[in-house]
């Protein structure tokens, strides 16, 4: 017989104080007490915490299979349960690529039995990467694992033929192309953000109109098509203003925010730790503001974390023999909370709007990104927006070290998140 929990005293989305009852996967009660006499109830006293639902990302790097020293499906998940996720979209850089619907059911598979979190594969757009020819995306739709978001994340589709392509192929399952924006011929050789400083520290500099380009094309090229077009990571002032017009004129664009450049700036390449070193590059502190900002009205749709772990010695080594990408899952609410929340910016109902509502839509994900009411499915995460933590790499879920939050101070602590009922992370640790 399976355990009914009563949450006592929640504030869900921060409201006012109330009591939640998950029984047999879904959400049974709220506010009353419709426990039964006879069934199994475990009571957890929430006083003080917030109910927010499952968080959903649209962007995450699991590594398997090919770099299982990296991260595997259940490391990656176990480090998404600790960050309050219920859902986590595989990216499709493996090896071998998820390009055939062998590849995505396997990533699919590997998640059920992990158990952690749902795990929804993302196809790659182009056969290997390469940006030649589309992939299977047809049957990577058809297959057990229902792909509806492709990338090639990690690698831009340059080819504006073939990204429109793309564009008109996967409309005929309402699939989404998610863009990594740069144009490679401006990026080759870059090491960090294109700037004053880039000079000053002898950098290879990533210019933001390699981004910016590429996104008021593809944007352009989604509405020739009337398709649906989602922008990863945006990371500056004038991306944020490109999507902003294309959503004043209506044409079907969302993107996305990383914690990280919601608040660390190019400044830290300064110190020559690669642990700094992302795709795209750390930006300026306007740009930050700006994606802020953006964030705040709408603008921006998602928080999504493009959870990138790799081994230790693909980090500490020289700045440009490193490996870009950071650790994203198990801080990305609390970077949300100290960016967002506490400035004023956001409300809880905000954060579960980005941070699970719209992600679940934007991915047609159908029992994720739902609202904590009865009938639902018990999807929650029970927050403490008073904790403060100091992060300590050696304690991550992930297999991989390479936090740039090591040492600060963070607020909020995930308390306990449950999976249809069922808890995966309890008092702070995994169940």
């Amino acid at each position: 017989m399976s355990t009914t929990y009563l949450i006592k005293n929640v504030r869900v989305l921060g409201g006012e104080p109330t009591d939640l009852l998950l029984r047999d996967g879904v959400i049974a009660d709220l506010g009353g007490r419709a426990a039964s006499a006879s069934e199994r109830i475990e009571t957890i006293d929430a006083t003080g915490l917030i109910a927010l639902p499952g968080l959903v990302d649209l962007h995450t790097h699991l590594r398997e299979p090919g770099r299982e020293d990296a991260e595997t499906v259940e490391t990656g998940t176990r480090a998404a349960a600790m960050g309050g996720f219920t859902a986590v979209h595989a990216m499709a850089n493996t090896e071998p690529v998820a390009d055939t619907a062998g590849v995505v059911e396997q990533v699919w598979r590997l998640g059920r039995e992990a158990g952690f979190c749902d795990v929804y594969p993302v196809g790659a757009v182009t056969v290997g990467l390469q940006g030649e020819k589309l992939a299977e995306l047809g049957a990577m739709a058809d297959s057990a694992a229902r792909v509806r978001v492709f990338s090639d994340d990690g690698k831009c589709v340059s080819d504006a033929v073939l990204m429109r392509r793309a564009l008109e192929y996967v409309k005929a399952f309402d699939g989404v192309i998610a863009q990594h924006a740069q144009e490679p011929r401006l990026t080759e050789g870059a090491q960090m953000n294109e700037g004053e400083l880039s000079g000053k520290l002898g950098l290879t500099g990533w210019p933001a109109v390699a981004e910016e380009a590429i996104i008021a094309r593809d944007c352009l090229l989604a509405a020739h098509v009337g398709s649906r077009l989602h922008v990863c990571h945006v990371s500056t002032a004038g991306s944020v203003e490109i999507v902003r017009d294309a959503k004043r004129k209506g044409w079907d664009v969302t993107a996305e925010a990383c914690p990280h450049h919601l608040i660390l700036t190019d400044e830290l390449a300064a110190t020559y730790d690669p642990i700094y070193k992302v795709n795209p590059p750390l930006r300026t502190a306007a740009d930050v503001e700006a994606l802020r900002a953006g964030l705040a009205d709408g603008t921006i749709d998602i928080v999504a974390t493009d959870h990138a772990p790799h081994p230790h010695e693909d980090k500490d080594c020289e700045w440009a023999a490193a490996a870009f990408g950071m650790l994203g899952l198990e801080t990305a609410l609390s970077i949300v909370q100290a960016t967002m929340v506490d400035p004023g910016l956001l409300d809880w109902a905000g954060v579960a709007e980005r941070m699970s509502f719209a992600p679940a839509r934007i991915g047609r994900v159908a029992d994720h990104g739902r609202p904590i009411e009865v009938g639902e499915p018990a999807n929650v995460v029970l927050y403490d927006p008073a904790a403060r933590r100091t992060v300590d790499p050696t304690e991550s879920a992930s297999l991989s070290r390479n936090t740039p939050y090591r040492g600060m101070e963070l607020p909020g602590r995930v308390v306990a998140t449950f999976l249809r009922g069922r808890p995966t992370v309890l008092d702070g640790a995994l169940v």
